[in-house]
């Protein structure tokens, strides 16, 4: 037996290069996975269950609030104590979480356990890519990159297939139950196949920002249980002390964050004009995909009268549409800049939203659902490639991850905002879901507020992203034209959230390893 490579000289082809890059597909994909397969499940969660829409709110919330809070600190735990470590202990987390979402006898212990399951996700969701990045010889990095998105990308697309299968099938349970065995496969090879690495400095650096971590988990926690529970409770005492809690550990958060040495969120990056302008077209786009892949799928089951797997196949052609066409997007944008994409993406995206409106009882696919669909799919098609080269080439090329990481968090924050939002607004009762024509009404009323969102983002897309920011990354404060920073991951086909990608630099050198 060949002794396995040691880190940054696996190549692709060999069998450890293989085994390396499955290894980091399933970590991933459980993770995707989940992401999409979950609201398949929501109506027979909520039935099974006998849960209210809150209960089904906090199912999606939960794992998105922990998840967004932690992911930063999750990929700075993988530099400093080993990527391969933290990430296998982040897939045993979630699977064990995953076995107590299906074990869950009701809801507070679900609701829990996807909290759980969020935490775990946080660890191994920035470890999959770094392992790539740490182990896989400079010559082969990006093509292995590129299958890893890619079949990442496929996995995004069975989702909602596979998660409506096993809910009319065996049972929702199994959509948790799923990631153990997959787990199963996972740590062993992981174990057996990748080399340990982390940063070379990591015992030179600070503490970790633990304190700007737990702030804005609660922060996030305090408006989100405010959003979910008004609807029920009104403006009650138990609903204004979150809200309030909320906001003030929010600033809070701020605070800590521009008074330590070394923050998770550094205040600083935020000054740089273009990465804030894209992260504020980033929270209006995925705010309105989040409420609307929270709200359709209760939509074409709970109204239209579609199974669990009609549900989820029915969606499929957004993510097919990203998963065929995101790379020429990226092409595209690369060659007439990203304003222009940025703009029309979303009005697209809005478009498809409101075309779902004519979907009710008795709708027809082809008719009602499918071109609302494609719409919207050539919408996230045409935005999200070139909003991820966006974000790297708006920064140096050292602080890419970063601004990639941040990036993908205030996607998930805004998500988890809007899922906890948007029911309050259009005024959907705890069990407005119950009925076909109370929640078609909401439904209805519901959708254009996303497109509106969707069109607020385009603006801000038109009037401050520049059309000539990925002609060059910065470097030293200069647009340097022989060093760029360009996404390594092709592919998109995440629907909550844009890919982690801590870019390629062109024309360059690469950015400094990180094995030891």
């Amino acid at each position: 037996m060949t002794e396995p490579s040691p880190p940054g000289g696996v190549r692709l082809a060999s069998r450890q290069g293989r085994w390396v890059l499955v290894t980091a597909v399933l970590g991933s994909g459980m993770a995707m996975l989940d992401g999409t397969v979950v609201n398949v499940a929501l109506p027979r969660i909520g039935a099974d269950l006998d849960a209210d829409l809150q209960v089904l709110q906090w199912t999606v919330t939960a794992y998105m609030l922990t998840l967004a809070s932690l992911i930063l600190l999750g990929g700075a735990l993988g530099d400093r104590y080993g990527r391969r470590r933290v990430f296998v202990i982040g897939v045993v987390w979630f699977a064990a979480a995953s076995l107590l979402c299906g074990l869950a006898p009701d809801a507070g212990v679900l609701i829990a356990a996807r909290a759980l399951q969020g935490v775990g996700g946080a660890l191994l969701t920035p470890g999959s890519l770094a392992l790539i990045q740490a182990v896989f010889h400079p010559d082969d990095r990006a093509r292995a990159v590129g299958a890893w998105s890619g079949l990442g990308g496929v996995a995004a697309a069975v989702g909602p297939f596979v998660g409506g299968w096993l809910v009319d099938g065996p049972g929702w349970r199994w959509v948790f139950f799923l990631n153990v065995p997959l787990a199963a496969v996972c740590v062993p090879v992981a174990l057996r196949f990748v080399p340990e690495t982390r940063e070379r400095d990591a015992g030179e650096r600070r503490g970790f920002d633990v304190p700007g971590a737990v702030l804005g988990a609660l922060a996030l926690a305090g408006v989100t249980y405010a959003l979910i529970a008004a609807p029920e409770r009104g403006a009650a005492p138990g609903v204004i002390a979150p809200a309030v809690a909320g906001l003030l550990l929010g600033v809070a958060f701020v605070h800590v964050e521009r008074r330590r040495a070394d923050p998770m969120l550094p205040p600083a990056i935020f000054a740089i004009r273009q990465f804030t302008a894209v992260n504020a077209v980033t929270v209006c786009v995925y705010a309105a995909f989040s409420g609307f892949f929270f709200l359709s799928v209760l939509q074409l089951q709970v109204v239209a009268g579609y199974s669990a797997l009609e549900a989820g196949t029915a969606l499929l052609p957004t993510t097919v549409l990203m998963l065929l066409l995101s790379a020429r997007a990226g092409e595209l944008g690369q060659r007439i800049g990203p304003r222009i994409p940025l703009t029309v993406g979303p009005v697209l995206c809005a478009a498809g939203m409101l075309l779902m409106m004519r979907v009710g009882v008795g709708a027809s696919y082809t008719a009602d659902v499918l071109p609302a669909l494609v719409v919207l799919g050539a919408g996230m098609v045409t935005l999200v490639a070139p909003l991820t080269s966006t974000v790297l080439a708006s920064v140096d090329v050292d602080r890419a991850g970063l601004a990639s990481g941040i990036n993908n968090a205030a996607a998930r924050a805004a998500g988890l905002v809007a899922v906890a939002a948007l029911p309050l607004l259009v005024g959907m009762g705890p069990d407005t879901y119950r009925s076909a024509d109370e929640f078609a009404a909401a439904f209805r009323r519901a959708m254009p507020l996303c497109a509106a969102v969707l069109v607020v983002g385009a603006v801000i897309a038109w009037l401050t992203v520049r059309t000539d920011v990925l002609r060059g990354a910065k470097v030293g404060g200069e647009v340097g034209v022989e060093e760029r920073c360009r996404p390594e991951c092709a592919y998109h086909c995440g629907v909550s959230a844009p890919p982690l990608d801590p870019g390629e630099v062109r024309g360059g050198n690469k950015r400094r390893g990180a094995e030891t």
